[in-house]
């Protein structure tokens, strides 16, 4: 007994520390504020008391931290840390909206209530889907609600490690798929980064710890060289007699696994493996010179590369981040990234929205997120039910990089880089994009699908008779072109389906069956996705009513389905089937396991998207109508399936090692050494390593070759062999995996 007393009060003691934390960083709180706080906080340990995480520790100190982050690392006030508090009690205990709201006000309620996840008995194809949806149903309205969202994320994902691996790879991949874009989004860069850190370690473990290994070998030689190159720059930066400080910055692993994957190069060869920051402490005004005038310093010092230069000060991007950045020669020819921002630029570079919030008011123009929050509105707006649509478009609005085009009168734009004219049209006014005919560009004309490029000046044309067409979905990448295209589409067809309406609706009068249960029967007997696509099949002759009505009677006006009649099937001896090599044998089967049980008790097969190998992190994803695929871990479909549809993914294991043979398609680079190339390659892969080739395909130009190559290989071991002789080979240059 006193065992167990003991450890309630070490318990207690740790959820009274973690709180004491909290408060630390809460700067200057009023009376009011600080006795919401402590409200919160006290209520949250009541309502969570019997609760504990997968870790085992007491579930309280989960929104304590979720707390501490809005306040410390993000930089959220008061009010946020309440509902930071407050934001797991109504959906896991017995704690109501209407309490909340009694205690703390109707603002705190209406951020808590956005934060609760919907009814898990809420019928949806993507539950998660419907969940994101009303939390930016909620973001128009307060944007703390995301921000609280995006600390609730981040604590889960750094205590991730208590969870099943199939879970883990659930979240990682929603937060790939939606979090950290929304961070890039808001300005939260080191949200962002730690995320897809975070992501990478749970999805491509072994190269994610190789690099982290490679980095920490060689912190010390990184440091030594931004010694070396910071030491010539101090005597002309301290000219400028302003307060400044600099300092290199590493970069991410998952940036640094980035290059190496689209360079092709490996780690050792990636010199740009950190940037060089200087800051510097500046009135609002001088902003802009001050930050040119240690440009010019820096180019002074070191010869720059004009090319590589980004002004993000005179035109700042879309989600508010404004520096400038520059590439120069260093010691030793190495290239280097030099960042440069003042105070106030690196503040909203690392906090986002948050900060932005502080100076706003401060900059000129229109506010960024206020432009980009009626870009999300609109998408609300449009009366969509289904939510992976909506989704779907809503990621369009989380681009990463951005174009810069005008109008007729010079007004500058932004859009998502792909974005195309009929975009732009949309973008500028709904009905311009409906009745759009015609666009120029620098006033020649261009398709509507043209890819517009910075500096373009644009024209648009319309007329009162044009109207969108299904054609036209294939023309735009912005969420709200495609929504507002599918919105007119839909009203089209409504129009179009009232016929076919007005023609089942006198059938049904006649069989005396109620209108609404009769439809609704017709709709889920032939998978119609809505009753409106079901009008427009009538009204256009795609199907006729008596065809639709064939397989139903009426019982107590009601449309039942005809039972099938029994036929009975004559008895068929069985054939003979000799014990021969034809029998197929089950040995050479792949040992899987899903759910903890063998894979056989399933109807499975190997996704060709990913061509899964034995030894690959994998999962299981339930299809609608061909059983259980089996999908790599780092697909690059699985971000969308686990994001989407997280409650059709199984766990899935390999088994015992077997002689099964898997596919597996390699990308090979090189040097054009002629014809003895293909000869080479071939009898290394099947004379010295015994491997079949199944397909072998390969290509020059200008003394360079590539070829991709599909093998029979037994596991990951062997398939990494091959990968490394193949990459020994004299004029070969890269070998890797095809993704």
């Amino acid at each position: 007994m006193p065992e167990v007393i003991s450890q309630q009060e070490e318990e207690k003691r740790l959820i009274q520390r973690a709180y004491r934390q909290l408060l630390r960083t809460i700067k200057n709180p009023d009376e009011q504020d600080s006795q919401n706080i402590r409200n919160a906080y006290e209520l949250a340990v009541q309502a969570h008391s019997q609760q504990r995480r997968k870790t085992g520790e007491p579930y309280i100190l989960h929104p304590i931290e979720v707390a501490r982050i809005c306040a410390e690392e993000l930089g959220l006030g008061p009010t946020a840390i309440v509902c930071a508090l407050l934001h797991d009690v109504v959906e896991d205990t017995d704690v109501t909206l209407a309490q909340l709201e009694e205690t703390f006000g109707e603002r705190i309620a209406r951020i808590v209530d956005g934060l609760t996840k919907l009814d898990s008995s809420y019928n949806s194809e993507s539950p998660q889907a419907e969940n994101f949806k009303k939390v930016l149903s909620t973001l128009v309205d307060d944007v703390r609600v995301i921000l609280i969202k995006m600390a609730d994320r981040l604590h889960n994902m750094r205590t991730i490690g208590s969870m099943p691996r199939h879970k883990q790879l659930k979240i990682a991949a929603e937060t790939s798929y939606i979090y950290a874009p929304l961070a890039h989004r808001l300005g939260l860069y080191a949200v962002k980064t730690e995320f897809q850190d975070l992501c990478m370690k749970i999805t491509d473990p072994e190269p994610y710890f190789e690099i982290a290994r490679k980095l920490q070998e060689t912190k010390k030689d990184r440091e030594r060289y931004i010694n070396e190159f910071i030491k010539p720059l101090i005597k002309h930066l301290d000219s400028i007699n302003l307060p400044y400080e600099v300092f290199g910055r590493p970069k991410s692993i998952f940036s640094v696994w980035n290059k190496i994957k689209t360079k092709q190069v490996p780690f050792e060869e990636i010199f740009d493996l950190f940037a060089v920051r200087i800051i510097v402490d500046v009135e609002k005004v001088r902003e802009k010179s001050i930050c040119w005038q240690i440009y010019s310093v820096v180019t002074d010092v070191f010869k720059p590369i004009p090319e590589r230069l980004k002004d993000w000060i005179t035109t700042p991007k879309s989600n508010g981040y404004e520096s400038l950045h520059t590439t120069v020669i260093g010691p030793g020819g190495r290239f280097v990234e030099v960042q440069i921002r003042t105070v106030r630029m690196n503040e909203i570079a690392e906090r986002g929205f948050a900060a932005h919030w502080k100076y706003k008011g401060l900059s000129d123009g229109p506010d960024v997120y206020e432009v980009w929050l009626d870009g999300v509105r609109e998408l609300l707006d449009y009366p969509n039910s289904d939510a992976l649509e909506f989704l779907s478009d809503f990621k369009t609005n989380l681009f990463n990089e951005e174009v810069y085009v005008y109008t007729p009168k010079g007004d500058m734009k932004m859009l998502p880089k792909g974005a195309t004219a009929l975009d732009f049209a949309f973008s500028i006014h709904t009905d311009i994009g409906y009745h759009c005919t015609a666009v120029k560009i620098n006033n020649r004309l261009v398709p509507l699908g043209y890819k517009l490029k910075n500096g373009d000046q644009i024209q648009v044309q319309t007329g009162s008779k044009q109207k969108p067409n299904e054609g036209w979905l294939k023309f735009v990448v912005t969420g709200k072109a495609r929504s507002k295209i599918r919105s007119a589409m839909k009203e089209e067809r409504r129009k179009q389906g009232t016929l076919g309406k007005e023609a089942l609706e006198r059938k049904l009068k006649n069989m005396k069956v109620e209108f609404d249960l009769g439809v609704e029967a017709l709709v889920k007997h032939f998978n119609y996705n809505s009753h409106v696509d079901l009008y427009f099949d009538l009204a256009t002759d795609k199907v006729h009513v008596s065809e639709l009505l064939k397989p139903f009677q009426v019982l107590g006006g009601r449309l039942v389905l005809i039972p099938p009649k029994l036929v009975e099937i004559p008895e068929v001896p069985e054939p003979v089937v000799e014990k021969s090599s034809k029998r197929r044998d089950k040995t050479n089967k792949p040992k899987l396991l899903v759910g903890g049980e063998s894979a056989d008790n399933y109807s499975y097969s190997f996704a060709s998207c990913c061509n899964p190998v034995q030894g690959d992190h994998i999962f299981a994803f339930l299809t609608m109508n061909s059983g259980l695929k089996i999908h790599r871990a780092n697909c690059p479909n699985a971000m969308h399936l686990m994001a989407n549809y997280g409650y059709r993914i199984m766990k899935a294991e390999w088994g015992a090692q077997t002689n099964s043979t898997f596919v597996a398609d390699l990308k090979i680079t090189g040097i054009d050494s002629g014809p003895g190339m293909i000869q080479r390659l071939s009898h290394e892969i099947s004379t010295n390593l015994g491997l079949n080739i199944r397909a072998f395909n390969i290509g020059g130009d200008a003394g360079y070759f590539e070829g991709q190559i599909s093998l029979l290989v037994q596991n990951t071991d062997q398939l990494s062999q091959v990968i490394q002789t193949l990459k020994n080979l004299d004029n070969v240059s890269t070998v890797s995996r095809v993704e």
